[in-house]
């Protein structure tokens, strides 16, 4: 990979709903130890209250003016950012169908409970916000990528890492400590 032997204390994880982001984040924080900022702790409060669009902004930019870290997740607003400070970014391209078929399984094996990248009082289920969430997720199929794709454009020079299958995640999870000159342990 690109960044072979590059010290990464800042990792930036991109992809559209249900393609792995926490998992993977949760993976590589266990690998390297740096610290997960998860996007749905900024983006929701407990009880699936949305915060304001504002308060999302402010929350992002403090995590990502921290000096380690591993943030997974949108707020789009905050890319380019995040991108700047990143060292590498993983994306997460994986097809619709897989991605709804692992939310379907996470919304399951959850139901009624807190999953680690939900804030307290987001109990995983279905409920009233599962079918827009599923129709947001079809509808953005395309344009999301795109959106992704031209983040991208937009840092020709940063190590980037296109993911599309669970062996990709599993050759980069394998191959980490040999990419990552940097070690927290």
């Amino acid at each position: 990979m690109c960044f072979l032997g590059f010290a990464m204390q800042r990792v930036m994880i991109i992809g559209q709903p249900g393609s792995g982001k926490s998992t993977l984040a949760g993976m590589l924080g266990e690998k390297s130890g740096l610290p997960i900022v998860y996007i749905d702790h900024i983006h929701w409060q407990p009880g699936w209250v949305e915060r304001s669009k504002a308060e999302k902004t402010r929350l992002c930019h403090l995590a990502e003016a921290q000096e380690q870290w591993i943030i997974e997740g949108g707020h789009s607003q905050t890319w380019d950012n995040r991108a700047l400070r990143a060292d590498v970014i993983l994306w997460l391209d994986i097809p619709v169908w897989q991605r709804l078929g692992r939310i379907l399984w996470r919304t399951w094996r959850w139901r009624g409970r807190n999953r680690p990248d939900l804030p307290e009082g987001c109990r995983e289920g279905f409920h009233g916000q599962t079918l827009p969430f599923w129709a947001y997720i079809w509808r953005t199929r395309k344009s999301g990528r795109k959106t992704i794709e031209r983040l991208l454009q937009r840092f020709p020079q940063k190590p980037v890492a296109r993911l599309t299958s669970l062996s990709d995640v599993r050759q980069l999870l394998d191959d980490w400590p040999k990419l990552n000159a940097f070690s927290q342990k």
